[in-house]
């Protein structure tokens, strides 16, 4: 379940950029925008038709979008497991010693420290 709607909200997510990038810049908020130029009352009127059905499409998009991540946000907060590693006890690092034992394993089994020869010339 989890991994068809993630599918989808990235399908959403690929398309939404898309159909943004396909808009007009009206504005020109950055400095970037519009044309001038040729163009009559009848070509104003059918890009002002498709800036409005691109408007709707984003919008749509964009609800679903916000619907699919808050669904994935909430299917994502019932797997996990209450708990972190301070309240993970006993457990011990592999080739630690647990707590109270000696670093050799078992008890006073540590071979002895072997013993000093003198240097030979």
């Amino acid at each position: 379940m989890e991994q068809i709607i993630l599918i989808i909200h990235l399908l959403i997510a690929i398309a939404l950029v898309a159909v943004v990038l396909l808009q007009r810049s009206e504005g020109g908020g950055l400095g970037m925008g519009g044309g001038g130029g040729a163009g009559g009352m009848g070509g104003m009127m059918s890009v002002r038709g498709s800036a409005n059905l691109l408007t709707r499409v984003t919008t749509i998009l964009a609800a679903c979008f916000m619907g699919t991540s808050l669904l994935l946000a909430i299917l994502s907060g019932s797997h996990s497991e209450p708990g972190g590693i301070v309240e993970e006890t006993g457990r011990t690092v592999p080739g630690e010693a647990p707590a109270g034992e000696a670093p050799g394993g078992a008890g006073d089994s540590t071979p002895p420290a072997p013993e000093e020869q003198p240097l030979s010339r």
